[in-house]
């Protein structure tokens, strides 16, 4: 039984899913995220480039039929990253005392843990989709810990006009189908469970996302490992799922896909391209990202997490210490992620078993 367990998780880690049209959306986020960065690249500003990285992300909030359902997702997607974007700038400039390395990664933990639980109830209410708060969480920590970030005013305007050019790339198609545009599907209304569950996910983002992030400052010193806000976004992947085993294989597969793909970052920096090429890369892993996130999420990591590296350390220069970085603050997150999906399953069994939803005995997945 257990070999072959182990046979059908090994084989998992290249199977594809079925497609779903997802080399269009691969394309329009491939396209949104380049296009900013190589005008960036055009008027010599490379220190926006992270502005422009986040705001793109409303590009992915596009797997949705219909062209009003796309722009309705997505418009609500590009108003919250905004505010997440301003938010983690005002922080940055007003709260974090860059100063003092060890007081500035508990004020990011403590800033982030909060975002974390915030926008999962948001992306919540707001039928966004993906679901979860992983992008605002990654976009927040990361500006948040920018020592001296670029001008208030210039970095919103980056991210905004990103934003704004992710939502006219998504609703691009409809030119010419007019009729189609104005097709929309309304939303039903939000049931009494499903606020619950909303609520209590929120929750669970926060302790997911602090716990890791409070071990990763913890073990950050003597492991002499940086951007412990890595951890966090890793911690909240297996939260993702409709079961406990696919929860436990997200979480396996962002560990194995993470060690690969710092391999294709340390080839990046062997070769050491010029920058424009290094922005091309980023537009061909998003490409590469969106394709394959719901079809194999191993394979999707492989391109994440060079795409990741090369966007945070572009204005630096291209670094071999953010791959242990990487590797490290990962580790730490999904572990923590996947013991608190084993956690929660546990203590709901029990739960359902009080109530007599499930016999004694029972499977709970």
């Amino acid at each position: 039984m257990a070999l072959q367990n182990l046979k059908e998780s090994a084989k998992a880690l290249v199977t594809l899913g079925p497609a779903r049209k997802d080399h269009w959306i691969g394309l329009r986020t491939g396209v949104g995220v380049f296009a900013p960065l190589l005008a960036l690249f055009a008027i010599d500003r490379l220190d926006l480039v992270v502005f422009a990285v986040f705001g793109a992300f409303t590009g992915v909030y596009g797997r949705v039929d219909g062209y009003w359902n796309r722009l309705r997702m997505q418009v609500r997607s590009g108003a919250l990253f905004f505010a997440v974007i301003a938010l983690a700038l005002a922080v940055s400039h007003w709260w974090i005392d860059h100063s003092d390395p060890g007081i500035k990664q508990w004020q990011v933990v403590g800033a982030t843990t909060l975002v974390a639980g915030a926008c999962s109830v948001l992306v919540g209410f707001m039928r966004l989709r993906p679901g979860g708060s992983l992008f605002h969480i990654f976009a927040f920590a990361a500006i948040a810990s920018i020592p001296g970030p670029a001008p208030f005013g210039e970095a919103l305007l980056v991210a905004g006009l990103t934003i704004l050019l992710s939502i006219a790339i998504g609703a691009a198609g409809a030119l010419g189908q007019w009729t189609s545009l104005w097709k929309r599907t309304p939303l039903p209304p939000l049931s009494d469970n499903v606020r619950k569950a909303i609520w209590w996910e929120g929750l669970f983002y926060i302790l997911t996302a602090g716990v890791a992030g409070a071990l990763a400052n913890t073990l950050g010193n003597s492991l002499e490992a940086g951007h412990n806000y890595w951890a966090m976004v890793a911690a909240v992947v297996p939260l993702v799922g409709h079961t406990t085993s696919l929860r436990i294989r997200r979480g396996v597969h962002r560990m194995l896909g993470t060690l690969v793909g710092v391999i294709l970052m340390a080839i990046l920096i062997f070769l050491n391209p010029q920058v424009w090429i290094l922005l091309a890369f980023i537009g061909f892993c998003q490409f590469m990202a969106e394709l394959l996130v719901m079809r194999n999420y191993f394979l999707a990591q492989v391109f994440i997490t060079p795409m990741a590296l090369v966007g945070v350390s572009l204005a630096t220069g291209l670094s071999g210490s953010v791959m242990y970085d990487r590797v490290v603050e990962t580790l730490i997150g999904c572990i923590v992620g996947m013991l608190g999906v084993l956690l929660g399953s546990w203590v709901g069994s029990i739960f359902k078993r009080r109530q007599g939803i499930v016999p004694k005995g029972g499977k709970q997945n």
